[in-house]
């Protein structure tokens, strides 16, 4: 028997609901198989006859738990574990050659999800100090955001956003970030390398 980890059946649950409100052929109502309990409304589901094009929320849930296994086999630490589940399945090359042309493409860029509190507050700071920022909201849609979350996450060592970089260089998130090189916005500008590094 696979052990799940229960972050899973939660991302699933939201996954279901959201299908139980717009049915595909993925999921139809019935009762036994699988139940989840959100506040009062408690949804059943059950997955529909095979279907080898889309999986359904059995399949779905194994596919994760097996990539979180893998990625914590990797050593990879839990919160990128977790940003690896969530995103599934994916091409990592392609998705890192589609980041680095991103980064690339202005000289200060910011990945954010539109709600973060985090990532609102990075966006008034850079505003305050006159910055111009190439924003890219990985939650428009989750569907593409969540796997250039995960890779972000291997490519910096920090898999939560904002993800902000200065002409090509990673600086770190909002209020922190993984390394010395790599503190975070406000760091960067106590220390005085944020305005050296935008004059680049």
């Amino acid at each position: 028997m696979m052990q799940i980890p229960s972050f899973l059946f939660f991302v699933s649950a939201c996954e279901a609901a959201l299908l139980v409100r717009h049915p595909s052929t993925l999921f139809r109502p019935v009762s036994a198989q699988f139940q989840v309990r959100t506040h009062t409304t408690t949804v059943r589901l059950q997955e529909s006859p095979s279907d080898s094009a889309s999986p359904g929320l059995i399949d779905a849930l194994k596919m994760r738990a097996r990539i979180f296994q893998e990625s914590n086999a990797a050593g990879l630490g839990f919160k990128q574990c977790v940003a690896d589940a969530i995103a599934g399945e994916y091409d990592k090359g392609s998705t890192e050659a589609e980041l680095r042309k991103i980064i690339g493409s202005a000289p200060v860029v910011m990945f954010s999800w539109t709600v973060s509190p985090a990532c609102k507050k990075a966006k008034r700071l850079l505003a305050l100090a006159g910055v111009e920022v190439k924003v890219v909201e990985l939650d428009q849609p989750w569907s593409e955001g969540n796997p250039k979350r995960a890779q972000l996450g291997r490519m910096t060592g920090k898999s939560s956003v904002p993800s902000i970089w200065i002409n090509g260089e990673y600086i770190g998130g909002c209020d922190d970030g993984p390394t010395d090189s790599a503190p975070g916005l406000i760091d960067y500008t106590f220390q005085g390398k944020l305005a050296p590094l935008l004059t680049k």
